[in-house]
């Protein structure tokens, strides 16, 4: 059991970086608790454990990870016109710099990490590299481009280099090899993609209708139910179009349902998690054990969303995984 770093802890970390104190809307946004921090900002310190390494060194690139997470929700609510964002709390000014400063906050706690200086530069790399390919992917996700091609090119610029490059890291300052490293990256990438898929899903059936509805974002389930050929298609596309109404949201959550979206992103999903176990099957971790209860952990909230609108379905993905 790693010992337990608290989002207080991260906090205090973030708000050592000179020039944060700026900004004191950190303080809201990375809140007082005595709870363990997000699944995805222990990243580093999962794979530094698995690869052999050491989980508190490391709490200095979950702080990292979380500064640039944080960051990108940040642009990313402005961008989408979020009626919860920050931006509408803070300004969109206000809200830009700091996300600026949080990028930049990311690498400096690299820095702090107590590993070997090549250990550290590499890590900090890897982070700056993220960085990019994550605008690049926010500026095509803005471009709205049709189709699932398309859709899957930009979760794979804009969401799966975070969890790739949280899992590398990790690997990275826990004194893993480049081979060890990138393989680590490859099952962050699989795994971005489940909850990418998971995470459209929760917006596709969230009453009343998420913004995907109203906007035409590229999300999975209604792709699915905008491209595929079904008997209920033209139904569905009617009621789609009158989402606002929560009763003919409903109709049309439900043909989704009977499309067969569910079952599809679910198929996708369970690529995603084997791909990743045979990953994982080709390299020697220390402690495989904490990256395959990170895939089981991501796993549980799918099975559990789909068992209250598809029992059978939900029995059938739980006895496959």
């Amino acid at each position: 059991m790693e010992p337990k770093i608290t989002a207080s802890t991260l906090r205090k970390s973030i708000l050592t970086v000179p020039g944060m104190d700026c900004w004191r809307e950190v303080e809201e946004l990375f809140p007082d608790s005595q709870d363990n921090i997000r699944l995805d900002w222990q990243l580093p310190g999962i794979a530094s454990v698995a690869v052999g390494g050491d989980y508190t060194t490391v709490s200095p690139a979950m702080a990292a990870l979380a500064c640039v997470q944080v960051s990108i929700i940040l642009v990313d609510d402005m961008l989408d016109e979020e009626p919860e964002g920050a931006h509408h709390r803070f300004g969109i000014g206000r809200t830009a710099n700091l996300a600026l400063a949080l990028q930049a906050a990311g690498a400096v706690l690299i820095d702090q990490c107590k590993v070997a200086a090549p250990n550290r530069a590499a890590a900090a790399h890897a982070l700056n590299r993220m960085a990019l390919a994550t605008a690049a992917g926010q500026e095509l996700d803005v471009r709205n481009l049709g189709g699932e091609e398309n859709y899957w090119q930009v979760v794979r610029a804009k969401s799966t280099p975070f969890y790739g490059t949280g899992l590398e890291i990790g690997a990275l300052l826990g004194g893993a090899s480049p081979k060890m490293a990138q393989v680590m990256y490859n099952v962050g990438v699989l795994f971005g993609e489940a909850i990418q898929i998971y995470d459209d899903l929760e917006d596709a059936f969230q009453s009343p209708a998420n913004s995907d509805w109203a906007q035409g974002r590229n999300n999975l389930a209604l792709l699915y139910g905008l491209t595929a050929e079904y008997p209920q298609k033209e139904a569905f596309l009617a009621y789609k179009s009158q989402a606002a109404d929560v009763t003919a949201l409903h109709k049309a959550q439900q043909l989704l349902i009977d499309s067969g979206a569910v079952s599809y992103c679910a198929f996708q999903l369970l690529q995603r998690h084997t791909a990743a176990k045979n990953c994982l099957d080709s390299v020697t971790l220390d402690r495989r054990d904490r990256v395959e209860h990170l895939l089981k952990m991501q796993l549980a909230p799918f099975i559990k969303f789909v068992r209250e609108i598809d029992e059978a379905l939900a029995e059938v993905f739980a006895q496959t995984t």
